[in-house]
């Protein structure tokens, strides 16, 4: 039988980021969303979703949700059957990353969250094509529904968060690095970076995509996915 499928939405999203996703797995497989708004700290993050998440199970994990997935796949890795990174880093921020965050902050404090999400997320980060203002409304949307606070808890979470590039080395799971190539925020070669630090990692560059290929290229991320959950568990 198919272990069931743990997905962890980025920065202010929730089901609705893997939407195409969830409607054509969930007829093959089960499907659960992990919740991460209420933690402070990608820890935190991971043991809120392993407290959540089924004995055994496969994990995906996009943009923040796939940095707290590597989290969870270091801590429990006798819980995680295999793992696919969408659009992440390992990195740690940098000063000037951290720094750049602060004037968001003070921004959705100030009640104008809105204009603090679009510094990060907007048409720059995506793909150019028919939908890019659809997916940028729904951002907003999910965000609003989440609220300022939960932009903060989340803003520090990354500035504090922990380097994960030598737990992936470590990892012994069929895995999957995917990304678009046309994402200006974890641009491609980080991933391909990524993908040579994993053993026997896949590498996925979708060259109609940006920062959210879920919806910019749902088809093309649901084959992947696929494909991904069906990769030998023992690793060659």
């Amino acid at each position: 039988m198919q272990e069931p499928l743990v997905l962890i939405p980025g920065m202010m999203c929730d089901a609705r980021a893997f939407a195409p996703q969830i409607n054509a797995l969930s007829r093959e497989v089960s499907v659960q969303v992990a919740s991460i708004s209420q933690s402070d700290s990608i820890r935190d993050m991971a043991a809120q979703v392993l407290s959540q998440a089924p004995g055994r199970f496969a994990l995906a994990g996009h943009s923040m949700g796939g940095i707290v997935a590597m989290e969870v796949a270091r801590r429990a890795p006798e819980r995680v059957s295999r793992l696919a990174l969408l659009s992440t880093s390992p990195l740690t921020d940098t000063p000037a990353q951290a720094a750049w965050r602060e004037p968001q902050i003070v921004r959705a404090q100030a009640g104008r969250l809105a204009e603090a999400l679009q510094e990060s997320m907007n048409a720059n980060v995506l793909a150019p094509g028919p939908l890019v203002e659809e997916i940028l409304q729904l951002v907003q949307d999910m965000a609003q529904d989440f609220g300022a606070e939960c932009f903060v808890r989340q803003s520090r979470a990354l500035q504090r968060r922990p380097d994960a590039q030598r737990s992936l080395q470590k990892l012994k799971v069929p895995t999957m690095v995917l990304c678009g190539a046309h994402d200006t925020l974890t641009p491609p070669k980080r991933h391909e970076n990524m993908a040579e630090l994993i053993p026997g990692a896949e590498l996925v560059i979708l060259p109609n995509a940006g920062h959210m290929p879920m919806l910019e290229c749902p088809e093309e991320v649901t084959l992947g996915l696929k494909a991904w959950m069906r990769m030998p568990l023992e690793l060659r």
